[in-house]
C-alpha cells in the first residue's frame, strides 16, 4: 500500500522533524508514504556538507540536515517529494531506489518534451548539463527518509548564494523555462500519478 500526501507550504524543521518521528515509530506493516510539498526559503546542507560551500546566503536560513549530499536551496515554485518507504521491505538497495527516482523525473520531463539525463557520480537529473531536480535521502533502519526536489516555477536566483549540491559553478534550470504554459499544480498532480503508477509495481 502507497499513499501519497498533499501537504502544501511547509516550513522544513516541521517537515524534517514529522519525517524522522514516521521513520522511527514505524513497523514492518506500516504502509509507505510520499509527501508532496513545498517549503518556504531555507538552504540545507547534507551530512557530509562543507560550509565553504555557502557562499553568500543573504538573509535565507542555512540548516544543517541529515539526509545524503551537499548544499542545496529550497523554495516556493520547488516540487519537494519526501519518500518515506520501506526499501527493505521491497527489496530495493538504495543506490537501486536512487536510480528509480530518476527515471521517474526523466519520464515526468520527458511529457514536458523536456530530455533529461543522468549523470555519473552526480545524482540527480540534468538538461543540457543545468541541474533541474536535485536528490538526497538517508536511510534508518532500511527505511528512506528526505527525497527528491523538482524546480518547476521558483525564483533561481538564490542557487547563486551556493556551490549547487558541492559543484562550483553549477547552472540550475526548472521546467517553466522550456514549457512556459505549465503550473505547478499541473506538474504535482503528474508526477504523484506517475510515482503511483510507478511505485505500485513490482519494480
Amino acid at each position: 500500500m502507497l499513499t501519497v500526501k498533499s501537504l502544501g507550504l511547509v516550513p522544513y524543521l516541521d517537515a524534517w522533524k514529522e519525517m524522522k518521528a514516521f521513520t522511527d515509530t514505524r513497523t514492518k506493516d506500516t504502509p509507505d508514504e510520499i509527501w508532496l510539498l513545498q517549503h518556504p526559503p531555507v538552504y540545507t546542507q547534507g551530512q557530509a556538507g562543507k560550509p565553504e560551500h555557502v557562499l553568500n546566503p543573504h538573509q535565507i536560513p542555512v540548516v544543517q540536515s541529515d539526509r545524503g549530499g551537499q548544499v542545496t536551496y529550497h523554495g516556493p515554485g520547488q516540487l519537494v517529494a519526501y519518500f518515506l518507504m520501506d526499501i527493505k521491505r521491497r527489496n530495493v538497495g538504495i543506490r537501486t531506489f536512487v536510480c528509480q527516482l530518476e527515471k521517474l523525473l526523466i519520464a515526468l520531463l520527458a511529457e514536458y518534451d523536456i530530455k533529461a539525463e543522468i549523470k555519473q557520480g552526480a545524482p540527480g537529473v540534468y538538461v543540457d548539463q543545468q541541474k533541474i531536480a536535485s536528490i538526497g535521502l538517508r536511510v534508518r533502519k532500511g527505511c528512506t527518509y528526505h527525497g527528491i526536489a523538482l524546480n518547476v516555477c521558483m525564483d533561481l536566483e538564490p542557487f547563486k548564494g551556493i556551490n549547487p549540491c558541492g559543484y562550483k559553478a553549477l547552472d540550475m534550470t526548472q521546467i517553466s523555462l522550456y514549457n512556459k504554459n505549465i503550473s505547478f499544480e499541473q506538474v504535482q498532480q503528474r508526477f504523484q500519478a506517475f510515482c503511483l503508477d510507478y511505485f505500485l509495481q513490482d519494480n
